[in-house]
């Protein structure tokens, strides 16, 4: 069979976009709207979208106040496990992702949590893989300071071991339900699983039967030489964040490189989804005009704050917003490489600090494209082509608009392209996603 993409609808609230909640087309309220939600989910299913995934974190975002309270993202919206079991009830095929921190939750709740969402979804659910970073999630658990990154992504792949463990406690069959004899589950076919390591003790069984896709598909983002460890070792799809062909391409080889020479995996057992923020209008000139509105709606100071953020802390609040950067800037710690080619912008296009803060922030570091449903299909296909990425992760710049457009204007160009999939392969996530199941690790070895 042809190739073909494999596509991961993001679902932030109103939109990847810092000003989309503003957007005429937006949904104001999408934090606390489940109707958004149903009909954003039931959109990407029609479409033929893999999945549906939905960031998280263990905290507000922090930010200066002028800020965060003219923002969305990351302030206040629902838990993903609470809204994929929801949306399992009105979908059917669709994949389920969440993300789940490693640093401030227990194996076990999490096991049980994921192998639930699998049985309410018949084989649809996802784990997104993270570890916890911010300052502030660390201050709502009790402690004073961040776990350093080589503890926190020790703890993780010991997590992700716990896990996987606990969903092998029981054999797929072992709840045999006999009324005649009486007997409800197999007792050879349940296990504890005693595990003593450096992070955790954990005896088993899970309370929970084994999920129907064996595991939920295991997703991960990390681009940090940890992260990219831990993707080898577990993930079966990655959202990664490049902008250009040459660095996606390093990481694509580098990560299913790792995965053949140290853990023995199959590399076309794992996605590499870039993530891929779009506005897609019937011509170029509408999605334009469309971008342009969008990035006029950043207000100066939620693009000050961003821009000060990605210039390493720089304080730009004692400066007018129609002025242009003060020369010199403070020092910062920020990465230089960063730090230079935004400050060589500013110099060279004589751009003010309102002008340079919406274009950092219109962005927000991710790949972004404007155009016609063809211009969309020939950047995307270029990446696929180029063995770059084995499709993208979508990130509606405003929803529902945009998320409707893609569906409507971009998917049937990728479909006559032969490029994306008209009917769904399967009925679970991995076959979909074109994934062996996992067998029972404990199974196979009696």
């Amino acid at each position: 069979m042809t190739r073909q993409m494999k596509l991961a609808a993001y679902f932030n609230p109103t939109g990847h976009h810092v000003a989309s909640w503003r957007h005429p087309r937006a949904q104001k309220d999408a934090n606390v709207s489940i109707e958004h939600y149903v009909a954003m989910a039931k959109a990407a299913e029609a479409a033929k979208f893999d999945m549906i995934f939905l960031a998280d974190s263990n905290a507000m975002r922090e930010a200066h106040i002028d800020a965060i309270t003219r923002s969305v993202q990351f302030v206040a919206h629902f838990e993903p496990i609470t809204l994929l079991s929801a949306l399992a009830m009105v979908t059917k095929n669709i994949g389920l992702t969440g993300t789940a921190s490693t640093t401030y939750q227990e194996p076990y709740n999490l096991a049980r949590k994921f192998a639930s969402l699998d049985h309410i979804s018949h084989g649809r659910a996802g784990w997104n893989l993270v570890t916890s970073a911010q300052p502030a999630e660390a201050a709502n658990f009790g402690r004073d300071k961040l776990m350093n990154h080589t503890e926190r992504y020790g703890r993780a792949h010991e997590f992700a071991n716990v896990v996987q463990e606990l969903w092998d406690s029981w054999d797929d069959d072992a709840f045999v339900r006999d009324v005649e004899s009486g007997l409800y589950f197999d007792p050879a076919k349940m296990r504890h699983i005693d595990h003593k390591g450096a992070h955790f003790r954990v005896r088993g069984p899970l309370n929970a039967p084994r999920p129907p896709q064996g595991y939920p598909v295991m997703v991960q983002a990390g681009a940090s030489d940890e992260g990219r460890e831990l993707a080898a070792e577990f993930a079966e799809a990655i959202f990664s964040p490049h902008l250009n062909i040459p660095a996606a391409k390093t990481y694509y080889d580098d990560v299913k490189g790792r995965m053949q020479s140290r853990y023995n995996r199959d590399p076309n057992h794992l996605k590499i989804l870039p993530g891929l923020s779009v506005v897609v209008a019937e011509s170029d000139d509408k999605a334009a005009e469309d971008f342009d509105l969008l990035q006029s709606l950043i207000h100066p100071v939620v693009g000050r704050e961003i821009l000060s953020t990605m210039l390493g802390g720089v304080d730009l609040s004692p400066y007018s917003p129609d002025e242009q950067l003060p020369d010199p800037l403070p020092p910062t710690n920020a990465s230089k490489g960063h730090y230079d080619s935004i400050v060589e912008m500013a110099r060279r296009e004589k751009l003010t600090i309102r002008e340079l803060g919406a274009r950092c922030a219109g962005a927000r570091g991710k790949n972004a494209i404007h155009g016609s449903p063809k211009k969309v299909a020939d950047y995307m296909e270029e990446w696929f082509v180029a063995n770059a990425c084995d499709g993208f992760c979508v990130l509606p710049p405003y929803m529902p608009g945009q998320h409707v457009d893609f569906c409507n204007l971009v998917i049937p160009e990728l479909q006559k392209r032969g490029l994306f999939r008209k009917e769904y392969e399967g009925a679970t996530l991995r076959e979909n996603l074109g994934l062996p199941r996992p067998p029972n690790r404990y199974a196979k070895r009696a």
